[in-house]
């Protein structure tokens, strides 16, 4: 509508100019080398229009014809750019797809239409891959490598084929150089950190882990679970070397990171009894119940009193149980403190108090309890083994279990043996899976017949 508007008033203003001196007529002469030329004003502006119009016609025409070949072959080049990247863009799909035989053929259009060696090397490499062929998917990352634009792609293939072959020690050298290209990238991070915890490289995996939490990659909690663990597995290593200084240092440092992790306070409340330190180590496994009782620190507890006797043992575990009363473990710590000395009516008051108060305790553990109940109050080995029978078939007691893949260990590892995760194994009952017999019903239900009637025979037995 603006660009109507302007056209009208330049015509406009023409038309008045046109009128305005065909009524003012007048007349123009020039002498110029013995010729004399008589004119109108009209017809002078109107030939000095006319000039200035073919001269602006004739240099439009000229640049035309001289840009022309220029922009035929950007305009061919252009084309043949686009139909590239739709060859890349159907390879990359296809490699997606899982369609080797396509992948190849995209790798073979690309490689004609687009001058780009790193994307095509990208896409070869891949189709390589998806092909089967890892030798020249290699090939063809070792050379992304050599290239800065596309090193830490480049490097990144490397490393897929280095774990996938299981070469840990290449794959760690590929991740630390692509950790020093790109320290930001969490996918990096973590798979350095996750190579470094499998070779054991402790103080590496630290640095990395304290760089992870800087960065945010993860949280500051799991920072502290995961320098507690790396903490205590370098006072094992000092402790091996016999190291004793730095193994308590490092020891301590494991605890003050993490106050629930029972294997450090375990090692850091022995190392302090080692010492002398015994008070210490006490208030330390106190606080620990408090927050998350384990069984393995109840023996390490009797060893900073005086529990030369069961009912020295009897009093010491009273105390310690008091700071987390309700919890399993301090209910269990009392029943073997009691069986210990041979205080069989109150273990026995304390075992049903357990089941009574906490309707699915009943685990292996207390099965192997009741048994040993059962044999050194009466020797009735008839009762022994019903118990030690149903042992095998309630739930199994609580043990290290993996919280990635559920493998379910008796002492505690860093790494998971199974899926070799880190720090993934929490003190916990494993799930029970229930197979399938060969009716197709869950074998639980045939384990319930067996159940109900030790229970029947169990209660009648005590």
């Amino acid at each position: 509508m603006l660009r109507a508007l302007w056209f009208l008033f330049i015509v406009s203003v023409g038309i008045f100019a046109l009128a305005w001196l065909l009524d003012r007529p007048g007349s123009v002469v020039l002498d110029w080398q013995g010729y004399r030329i008589k004119t109108s004003i009209a017809v002078l502006f109107g030939s000095i229009i006319g000039i200035t119009f073919a001269t602006a016609l004739s240099y439009r025409v000229w640049l035309f014809l001289r840009r022309a070949p220029t922009q035929m072959t950007g305009a061919w080049r252009q084309r043949r750019k686009q139909q590239g990247y739709q060859a890349l863009t159907k390879g990359m799909v296809a490699v997606s797809a899982g369609d080797a035989e396509e992948a190849m053929r995209s790798v073979k259009r690309v490689e004609v239409l687009l001058n780009e060696p790193p994307l095509t090397m990208l896409l070869s490499a891949q189709a390589a891959q998806l092909n089967g062929d890892e030798k020249a998917a290699e090939t063809f990352f070792k050379a992304m490598a050599e290239n800065s634009e596309t090193e830490f792609l480049g490097i990144r293939g490397l490393l897929g084929q280095a774990v996938q072959r299981g070469d840990t020690s290449e794959a760690l050298n590929l991740a630390s150089r692509a950790y020093r290209l790109r320290p930001k990238s969490d996918w990096v991070a973590n798979h350095l950190f996750d190579l470094q915890t499998r070779e054991g490289l402790w103080l590496e995996a630290r640095v990395t882990a304290d760089e992870l939490v800087r960065n945010k990659t993860i949280g500051k909690s799991e920072g502290k679970s995961r320098r507690a663990v790396l903490y205590y597995q370098l006072g094992l290593d000092a402790k091996k070397t016999g190291d004793e200084a730095a193994a308590f240092d490092q020891f301590k440092k494991s605890t003050d990171s993490d106050l629930t992790f029972a294997p450090a306070i375990g090692a850091f409340a022995a190392a302090l009894i080692k010492k002398g330190q015994v008070k210490k180590a006490r208030m330390l496994i106190e606080k620990t119940w408090s927050l998350a009782p384990h069984p393995s620190l109840l023996e390490i507890y009797w060893q900073t009193g005086e529990t030369a006797d069961g009912l020295a043992r009897v009093r010491w575990t009273e105390q310690l149980s008091k700071i987390n009363t309700s919890h399993i473990e301090s209910q269990v710590a009392r029943v073997r403190a009691h069986l210990a000395a041979s205080l069989w009516g109150v273990a026995r008051h304390q075992l049903e108090d357990i089941e009574s108060l906490n309707s699915d305790a009943l685990d292996s553990r207390l099965c192997r309890l009741w048994a040993e109940l059962e044999e050194g109050e009466h020797g009735d080995m008839t009762k022994v083994h019903a118990w030690l029978s149903r042992a095998t078939i309630v739930d199994s007691q609580a043990a290290w279990v993996c919280g990635d893949c559920g493998n379910t260990i008796p002492d505690w590892m860093s790494n998971c043996g199974h899926c070799g995760g880190f720090n993934t194994f929490s003190w916990r009952r494993p799930l029970h899976v229930a197979g399938i017999n060969d009716q197709g019903m869950p074998e639980t239900q045939n384990s319930l017949a067996i159940t109900r009637p030790l229970d029947v025979e169990l209660k009648s037995m005590k």
